[in-house]
C-alpha cells in the first residue's frame, strides 16, 4: 500500500467540526463504512471509516494508528452516511451527532451480540443440512428440510408472503390513491389531506402492499408509541412479519429488526421518527402519518431534527416515494404544496357515511355564575356523559394536565411549593400522595402544612387524577380510567387494548389520547379547560390547539353512528373555536405571510443552559451581538431573553431567535450562523452550553 494510502478519515460519535486522520498499519484493508477502533482524546471509540487513501493535513508523526478493525459488526451503508450528512448540513450539528444517535452504545453492543448469534445459527444451519444428507427415514429428512428452511429464512430475512388488504377502497379513496401514484411517478412528494375517518390508513396499507410486491421496501412512520401499538395488529393483519422499531421495544427485537432491514429483502417496518436512522436498504415507499405531529420533533440532544422533513431527505437519498398523511395539514406542508414541491390531494368523504362530528362550546364562566358547574365538569357535559352511557357509547375526556393538581399553595401565606431544581411549581400526585416537577423529574413527599407558616396546603387547578376522581363519583357504575405519558408501557397498551374492548366506559387522559386511534364505539369526546391549549406565548399557539382539537374531534363518530365534541372553556368567542365550528375562514396562512412568520421565513432558536445566571445573560448578550455583526443587520436576530421556564434542572436558560427570510442568502446565512457559535465557543472557552435549534417546534 502506498504511504498515502495508509491513511483514513473516520466518523466519531461526538460534536466535532471535522473528521480526524487516522494511520491503518501495513497489510490491514478497509473501506468506506467499515467500523474500526480508535483513541481519541485518550478515550477508545468506535469509530466509522469515510475515506480511504486520504492525504493527511497533519504532520505523519502525531498520527496515530487505529486500534483494530470491528470485523463482528456490519459496516455502515453509503446510504446511512449520506442522510447522516444531510440531517447534519440542514439540522447545524455534527456528522458524529447524528451517528451517535444512529447507532447509541447499547444497539453497538446488541450488533457484537446479533453477530454472534448470527455465526451460531450458520453453524447450525450447517450441521442440519448434513444432518438431511445423512438421513435415511423420509420422514426424518423431511423434518430436516423444514428445520433448515426455517433457519434459512430467519438468516435471509425474506419477508413472508405478502397478503392483499381485505378491503375494498371507496371510490373516494380509489381516486385519491390514483391521485398519488400519479405523482409518485412524477417524483413528488405527496401530502395527502383527508379528513378524520375519511380511511388513510387503507390507502396506506394498499400502497404499500403495492410496494413490497414490486420488491421494495415500506417504512411506515406514527409520532407515538401508543399510536403504533394499535396500528400492529390492523397492520399486522396485511403483513404477518410487520416490523416494530421503537423505544418500547426491547433492545434485542431493535437489533433484530436492524438487521433485517439491513439485508433489505422484502420489510415493513412500523415505528416513530427513530426508526429513519436504521440502516435502510431497497425503499420504494416512506409513509409519515399525522405529519403535523410536535412529537416528530427532536428537542434534545442534537440532532434535533423533525421526522417529516427527514423523511423526505430519505425519501431522495433512497429513491423511495413520500407520504405525507393528515386530516390538519402542517402550516409548512401547506406551503410547499402551495410552492409546488409537494402534491396535495384532498380526501373530504368519510369511509363511514355518518353524520358528522358536532361541536359544542360550554361558557364555563356562564355555567358558574347560573350554578351549572360540578367541579370542574360542566351539568351540560355530565348530561351528555349520562346519555352516552346509557346508549352503550365511550367517551374520551381530555385535560392537557398530568397529576391530581398542578400545584400546591398554602392557604395562609400564600406560599407556593416549587421545585429546588426548576422556576416551576410541583404537581399533587396522588395514591400515593407525592409532588413531582415534570420538568427534571425531582419527586419528594407531600406534606400537607406549609414549611414557611405551618397553615394546611391546598390544591389548586385541575389534573387529570381530579378529573377521574370526579367521574367516579359522579358515575359510580361506571368504569373509568386515566392515561398519561407517565403511564406505563404495559399499563398504557392495555388500557388502550381494554378500551378497544369496551372493557372501559370513560378515559381520562392528556394529549396522547388525541392520537390517530380507532375506537368503533366511541361517541362522545370532550375537552376540559381548553383555555389552557390557547395561553401559550407561540405564534402557532392557534394553529397547534386547531390541530389537536380537530384530531381530538375525529377521535369520535368514526362509523356509523354520529359523534359529539364538547368544548368547555371561558373564551368561547375564541377564533379557534370558531373555525372548529366552521364559522371562521380566516387564512392562516395569509396571516403569517403577513406577519412574516414561519413558513414564508425560517427560525434557528440558540438555547444557552448555564448553572451559572450571570454568566448565562453575560454570554448570550454577548453571542447577540456577535451574531448581529455577523450577519450585518439582514436577519432579525432577537433576544437573549428568558423563557417563560428559565431554569431546569439547576441549569438557568436563555434564548435568542433568529428569522432568516426564505431568499438565496438561506443556506449561507445558516452556515454564518453555525460559524459564528463555534468561532464563539472556542474563543469564549464556552463549549457545551449553547444549542442550535433549527425550525424549533
Amino acid at each position: 500500500m502506498a504511504q498515502e494510502g495508509r491513511y483514513i478519515s473516520v466518523i466519531l460519535p461526538l460534536r466535532l467540526e471535522w473528521e480526524p486522520c487516522y494511520r491503518l498499519p501495513e497489510g490491514m484493508e478497509v473501506r468506506p463504512g467499515d467500523r474500526v477502533r480508535v483513541l481519541f482524546a485518550h478515550r477508545e471509540y468506535t469509530a466509522v471509516v469515510e475515506k480511504t487513501g486520504i492525504r493527511p493535513q497533519t504532520a505523519p508523526e502525531k498520527i496515530q494508528d487505529i486500534l483494530g478493525t470491528e470485523n463482528r459488526i456490519p459496516p455502515v451503508l453509503p446510504e446511512e452516511i449520506r442522510l447522516w450528512r444531510a440531517v447534519s448540513d440542514y439540522y447545524l450539528c455534527s456528522v458524529g451527532e447524528v451517528y451517535k444517535a444512529a447507532y447509541p452504545s447499547l444497539r453497538r453492543d446488541q450488533e457484537e451480540a446479533g453477530a454472534r448469534q448470527r455465526e451460531r445459527m450458520e453453524r447450525s444451519l450447517a450441521a442440519l443440512r448434513l444432518k438431511m444428507e445423512k438421513a435415511r427415514r423420509e420422514d426424518t429428512r423431511e423434518r430436516y428440510r423444514l428445520e433448515t428452511e426455517a433457519l434459512e429464512a430467519r438468516l435471509s430475512g425474506t419477508l413472508t408472503e405478502v397478503q392483499r388488504p381485505d378491503m375494498d377502497l371507496t371510490p373516494a379513496q380509489e381516486q385519491a390513491a390514483e391521485q398519488i401514484r400519479t405523482a409518485f411517478r412524477s417524483g413528488k412528494t405527496v401530502l395527502l389531506d383527508g379528513v378524520t375517518g375519511s380511511g388513510k390508513t387503507e390507502i396506506y396499507l394498499q400502497l404499500a402492499s403495492e410496494t413490497l410486491r414490486k420488491g421494495r421496501n415500506v417504512l411506515y412512520l406514527v409520532p407515538e408509541i401508543a399510536l403504533s401499538r394499535q396500528l400492529e395488529t390492523r397492520v399486522g393483519k396485511v403483513f404477518p412479519d410487520v416490523r416494530i422499531f421503537h423505544s418500547g421495544e426491547s433492545a434485542a427485537r431493535r437489533q433484530e429488526t436492524a438487521e433485517r432491514i439491513r439485508q433489505g429483502k422484502g420489510y415493513i417496518v412500523l415505528g416513530t421518527r427513530s426508526a429513519l436512522l436504521l440502516p435502510h436498504n431497497g425503499l420504494g415507499l416512506i409513509i409519515v402519518d399525522e405529519e403535523h405531529d410536535l412529537s416528530y420533533k427532536q428537542d434534545s440532544p442534537a440532532p434535533r431534527y423533525h421526522a417529516r422533513e427527514t423523511a423526505v431527505m430519505l425519501g431522495l437519498i433512497q429513491g423511495a416515494h413520500v407520504l405525507l398523511g393528515i386530516a390538519t395539514p402542517s402550516l409548512e406542508s401547506l406551503y410547499n404544496a402551495e410552492k409546488g414541491r409537494f402534491t396535495r390531494v384532498n380526501l373530504k368523504e368519510r369511509y363511514h357515511q355518518g353524520a358528522e362530528v358536532a361541536v359544542e362550546i360550554v361558557d364555563t364562566v356562564a355555567e358558574r355564575r347560573k350554578r351549572g358547574m360540578t367541579g370542574s365538569l360542566s351539568r351540560k357535559l355530565l348530561s351528555r356523559i349520562g346519555s352516552n352511557l346509557e346508549s352503550g357509547g365511550q367517551t374520551l375526556v381530555l385535560r392537557a394536565r398530568k397529576a391530581y393538581a398542578p400545584m400546591v399553595q398554602c392557604t395562609e401565606c400564600g406560599h407556593v411549593i416549587k421545585c429546588p431544581h426548576c422556576n416551576v411549581s410541583l404537581s399533587l400526585h396522588r395514591n400515593p400522595d407525592r409532588l413531582i416537577c415534570h420538568y427534571c423529574g425531582h419527586t419528594e413527599p407531600f406534606v400537607p402544612s406549609c414549611p414557611k407558616c405551618g397553615m394546611p396546603l391546598q390544591p389548586l387547578g385541575t389534573g387529570i387524577q381530579k378529573v377521574e376522581e370526579e367521574l367516579r363519583a359522579l358515575f359510580p357504575s361506571a368504569r373509568i380510567e386515566s392515561l398519561d405519558s407517565d403511564t406505563p408501557d404495559a399499563q398504557e397498551a392495555d388500557i388502550i387494548e381494554r378500551f378497544a374492548r369496551r372493557e372501559i366506559d370513560i378515559l381520562v387522559g392528556t394529549q396522547i389520547i388525541t392520537k390517530g386511534f380507532d375506537f368503533a364505539h366511541l361517541h362522545l369526546v370532550a375537552v376540559l379547560q381548553a383555555d389552557s391549549l390557547l395561553g401559550v406565548q407561540d405564534f402557532r399557539a392557534d394553529e397547534k390547539a386547531f390541530q389537536l382539537l380537530e384530531q381530538f374531534r375525529g377521535r369520535s363518530g368514526r362509523r356509523d353512528e354520529p359523534g359529539t365534541l364538547v368544548i368547555q372553556t371561558r373564551n368561547p368567542d375564541h377564533p379557534v373555536f370558531a373555525r372548529l365550528q366552521g364559522l371562521q375562514t380566516t387564512n392562516i396562512l395569509e396571516e403569517r405571510r403577513l406577519f412574516g412568520y414561519p413558513p414564508f421565513t425560517r427560525i434557528i432558536q440558540l438555547v444557552l443552559r448555564d448553572p451559572y445566571e450571570k454568566r448565562v445573560s453575560f454570554m448570550a448578550g454577548e453571542l447577540s451581538r456577535a451574531l448581529r455583526s455577523r450577519l450585518d443587520g439582514g436577519p432579525a436576530v432577537i433576544g437573549p431573553y428568558a423563557p417563560a421556564v428559565d431554569r431546569v434542572a439547576d441549569r438557568h436558560i436563555r434564548h435568542i431567535r433568529i428569522m432568516l427570510p426564505r431568499d438565496k442568502m438561506l443556506l449561507e446565512r445558516k452556515k454564518a450562523i453555525a460559524a459564528t457559535v463555534i468561532s464563539f465557543e472556542k474563543e469564549r472557552k464556552y463549549a457545551g452550553f449553547i444549542a442550535i435549534d433549527v425550525d424549533p417546534a
